[in-house]
């Protein structure tokens, strides 16, 4: 049995230096987003694991406190980041998130890896005591499109409705402007709490979007990009350029941007943007599943797999429990959630 300790680590540079080199990477289990989940005054661990003979770092996980009146949990978004046919290791990574959400008085741990569901990668979690949770941690299918390709082979990939809307933004003479300042989130906020009135979700509060969104762009890692068509503000995005990919993170529109096409033409300008960083692929984050059309997603999930995406199904939120009361509870209130937003 191989030895390995584990110790918390305190440098960036470390962490993000272990996974640049890794595919199986995102943004929710880089630095960036345990510092703004800090920011947000949540308990956040930043652990790494370490052969004992060699000292060589072969695995991190971000863990997250979130707190809830139904009792605190953890979280694991995007991991953690270790090889998984490591049984050594994967024994090492469960024992942690287990004292980690113990010592922290959680009445379970959620964990979300970025691993695609196959049959394998089930069975390690059910060997674990891992079961479904109710609800989804982050995006579980996406729809991702692959950026190695040239400009011309992407355009012609696009849906046919999909190059007549950029077409058509181009020859209205939509606007695109882009913009790291974090201050300006503030008028992001506004506009998707308009967006939600109107179709009907619960949005992040402005300082989550507000700190999430300066941890990123204070490296030069994400943008706000805007529409506008004679100074009027059509559709606005926030998308990460994090590792091998850009993410489209976040989105909203006026009532204007129903009547103009200037989110078509933020994509398309993002996925051009990604390509110049070197990025691999874009991911367009959750779609709905393409049968249910009841789902809340339904329609921006048409949108976005209008760019000629690849959907990808990962690996449900695995809830480990640690206290069958409270956990039992928290199941009860997040299945009817489930029900009422229609996800």
């Amino acid at each position: 049995m191989a030895q390995i300790n584990r110790r918390i680590i305190e440098d960036e540079k470390v962490w993000e230096n272990f996974l640049g080199g890794r595919n199986d990477v995102n943004l929710l289990q880089s630095w960036y987003w345990g510092e703004f989940q800090a920011r947000l005054g949540k308990k956040i661990f930043h652990t790494g694991f370490y052969e004992t003979d060699t000292n060589q770092l072969i695995g991190v996980m971000l863990a997250i406190v979130e707190p809830a009146r139904r009792g605190k949990y953890l979280t694991v978004p995007g991991g953690p980041v270790i090889d998984w046919t490591d049984s050594d290791l994967v024994e090492m990574a469960v024992t942690e998130i287990i004292r980690l959400a113990k010592d922290a008085g959680c009445g379970f741990a959620r964990v979300r890896p970025q691993l695609l569901a196959d049959e394998t990668i089930k069975k390690i979690f059910s060997v674990h005591h891992f079961i479904n949770a109710p609800i989804h941690l982050h995006a579980e299918l996406t729809s991702e499109l692959d950026i190695t390709r040239s400009e011309a082979e992407l355009w012609q990939g696009l849906r046919k409705t999909t190059r007549s809307e950029i077409k058509k933004a181009q020859n209205e003479k939509i606007v695109i402007a882009t913009t790291t300042d974090p201050e300006l989130i503030k008028d992001f906020y506004e506009l998707q709490l308009a967006t939600a009135r109107r179709q009907g979700f619960v949005p992040f509060t402005c300082q989550f979007l507000h700190e999430e969104f300066r941890a990123f762009a204070a490296r030069g890692l994400a943008l706000l990009y805007t529409a506008k068509l004679n100074g009027e503000v059509l559709a606005q995005a926030m998308i990460i350029f994090y590792g091998k990919e850009g993410v489209y993170h976040y989105g909203a529109s006026t009532e204007a941007g129903r009547r103009h096409p200037g989110a078509y033409l933020i994509q398309w300008e993002a996925i051009k943007e990604a390509k110049r960083r070197g990025k691999t692929k874009y991911n367009f984050w959750g779609v709905a599943p393409l049968q249910d059309k009841r789902h809340r997603f339904s329609g921006i999930s048409v949108f976005k797999r209008g760019f000629g995406g690849t959907d990808y199904q990962y690996l449900p939120a695995q809830d480990l429990i640690i206290n069958y009361p409270r956990y039992w509870v928290n199941l009860i209130i997040e299945k009817m959630r489930k029900k009422i937003r229609r996800v």
